[in-house]
């Protein structure tokens, strides 16, 4: 069993029992994510769901998803086709939809051979990179609605893989931006949910990364500004690496303004 589709489960899981407590009024609120309201991002996680999904099981199918995709983004926006794409399913309707769905995905990811290549909408992936792709997605997405909430994320020792992501996508976060990639990837030393010390590369006094794993996270999925942690940063490439980090695909964003993003 694919570990990673596992924790993406339990992920998945932990964010239902959040949504299933909401009164009806709640759906509407507007998140300290781009407005986004609770809909909106569970409109947008089911629809990532979904095409990560197809990409597994109908290569063919997954490509058409893609120009309706591009088509739609183009006519309405992305946020906007995506509500269409659901035919304006919303609410406790969509709450159910999506996790009856991430549930059966799961169970598919779990049995797939995790080094076979998957399509996506930028470069192909393996199924291991594809389910841990979905669930950073779903935890970084879920925090804007803990904050609105003003509720406490119970952390797990599955922000591993967040993290791992985090670490691996170190260059992308250069090259995505056509910036030259340093050959210098600073040293992570972090403290897990559980307090365990989790590292990554060689010890550097000068050029390293401690702190929180969880507000790692927070960073590179571009949930919180650098400012807005704890992290302590030295040297000049780790600098550089946290205040443009971003785990995930498409164009270049940028992190979220000091203050803009905490509960």
């Amino acid at each position: 069993m694919l570990q990673q589709a596992l924790d993406f489960r339990e992920e998945s899981e932990a964010v239902f029992a959040l949504l299933n407590g909401l009164d009806d009024r709640d759906w509407g609120k507007k998140t300290q994510f781009k407005a986004w309201t609770i809909n909106d991002i569970v409109a947008h996680l089911h629809m990532g769901d979904y095409a990560a999904d197809l990409s597994l099981q109908d290569t063919n199918a997954f490509l058409d998803l893609v120009k309706e995709f591009t088509v739609g983004r183009q006519q309405h926006g992305r946020l906007a086709f995506t509500h269409v794409w659901l035919d304006g399913l919303r609410d406790r309707a969509l709450l159910h939809r999506w996790r009856t769905f991430s549930l059966e995905m799961a169970g598919r990811f779990a049995v797939a051979d995790p080094k076979k290549r998957v399509q996506w909408f930028g470069p192909d992936m393996s199924v291991r990179s594809s389910i841990t792709a979905r669930l950073m997605e779903t935890w970084a997405h879920s925090q804007a609605i803990y904050d609105l909430l003003g509720q406490t994320r119970t952390n797990t020792a599955r922000i591993k893989n967040v993290v791992v992501m985090g670490v691996n996508t170190f260059g992308w976060t250069f090259t995505n931006r056509k910036l030259a990639v340093p050959t210098d990837i600073p040293y992570l030393r972090l403290s897990a949910p559980s307090g365990e010390i989790w590292e990554w590369n060689q010890p550097d006094q000068a050029n390293r990364i401690e702190g929180s794993a969880v507000e790692f996270c927070q960073v590179v999925t571009q949930v919180r500004n650098i400012a807005d942690t704890s992290l302590r940063v030295s040297g000049d490439t780790a600098t550089r690496w946290m205040a443009i980090a971003q785990c995930f695909a498409g164009p270049p964003e940028e992190p979220p303004a000091p203050g803009s993003r905490f509960r």
